[in-house]
């Protein structure tokens, strides 16, 4: 049954993707500022050869960032599944509107990958209301290119 909010009818499910994706958003940013296992992948990520030689294990390091990597992939396909039609190529296109919103955000920016997010879900609900959903993937990676030749490295990119 959906929930009014503001006058939209909003599904329970969307709610729950939204919360969890709000702490997942807040354990990540604590993760990688906070802990040294997150200092470290942060390292590793902006010198690989620096860590090494101040004694952090890349190669574990990048092992363990892969398994955070696919928890956080089956964490999106648990939230995402009840509200999807399951298909054998459902991901390919979820995956490139994950990397449109990168690009739209900026790599290296993990609030532009949030802002880039939010964007382009807000770009695709309200070209599908006022335009037609059949439209609101084309809508979508129009404005991405055009943010591309704007500004190339996207709205936070570094």
């Amino acid at each position: 049954m959906p929930v009014q909010i503001l006058g939209a009818s909003v599904l329970p499910q969307a709610l729950w993707i939204l919360g969890l994706t709000v702490v997942a958003i807040a354990v990540l940013t604590w993760f990688f500022h906070r802990t040294p296992l997150g200092l470290s992948m942060r390292a590793v990520a902006s010198n690989p050869t620096a860590a090494a030689v101040v004694g952090i294990s890349t190669g574990r390091i990048r092992l363990t960032s892969y398994a955070i990597a696919g928890a956080l992939g089956g964490l999106a396909g648990v939230l995402v599944t009840p509200i999807t039609t399951l298909n054998y190529d459902v991901g390919v296109l979820l995956g490139l509107k994950g990397f449109a919103a990168a690009i739209l955000g900026g790599f290296g920016s993990f609030p532009g990958a949030i802002l880039g997010g939010l964007g382009l879900g807000l770009l695709e609900s309200l070209s599908a209301g006022y335009v037609s959903s059949a439209y609101k993937d084309v809508v979508a990676f129009v404005v991405l290119l055009l943010v591309l030749f704007v500004r190339p490295k996207g709205l936070l990119g570094k």
